[in-house]
């Protein structure tokens, strides 16, 4: 059994897709242990709830899973095809709870810092997600896929199903929000001038 892990370790998304598709479970681990951590990151971005981003990266692997057998190789990448999902199940779940105030997502504890370096990221994170969730939906997409999951616009494209131009400017009108929602806030962020 360990070979037959190893082996698949290099395996490209679509031959896992395969594989899981003719009933192959260790194909479907390797899909969840490559993909889980994927839907998660962007939910918990896109949403600042935990719970709801679990929701929503179970949804979308479950999606996945059901979408597998009808796979077409070589149209479109997975991993672009899994963020459009999140994106659009992110993006429903925003628009049923617009009445509601997004909270900051609490941030997870990691390394050894001190107290003082610890609530200095936690109030940045928080005013980094505060001002994300004051974007207007298409550009906090944007921004979250272009700058915290390091797409390129074209693959942005291609997921937000508009144009590479219309990605730029989306980035751009999000860039400046969040300048603009920021500025202001540099000593309380602990940010020097110089």
């Amino acid at each position: 059994m360990q070979m037959a892990l190893d082996e698949r370790d290099g395996w490209s998304d679509d031959d896992l897709l395969a594989l899981y598709a003719r009933g192959d479970p260790v194909a479907a681990r390797r899909l969840t242990h490559r993909f889980t951590p994927l839907a998660l990151r962007v939910a918990q971005r896109m949403l600042a709830d935990a719970a709801e981003a679990e929701d929503v990266a179970q949804e979308a692997m479950l999606r996945l899973w059901r979408m597998a057998p009808g796979w077409q190789p070589g149209q479109a990448k997975v991993t672009t095809w899994l963020y459009r999902v999140v994106a659009n199940l992110c993006t429903d779940r925003l628009r049923r709870r617009r009445t509601v105030p997004l909270d900051a997502a609490p941030e997870p504890e990691d390394g050894d810092p001190g107290v003082a370096a610890r609530m200095i990221a936690a109030d940045r994170a928080a005013a980094l997600e505060q001002a994300l969730a004051a974007l207007p939906e298409r550009q906090r997409q944007a921004v979250i896929l272009r700058h915290l999951e390091g797409l390129a616009n074209p693959e942005i494209a291609e997921v937000m199903e508009v144009g590479v131009e219309a990605v730029e400017s989306l980035v751009a009108r999000g860039k400046r929000g969040l300048a603009a929602a920021l500025s202001g806030r540099r000593d309380e962020l602990g940010f020097d001038d110089g």
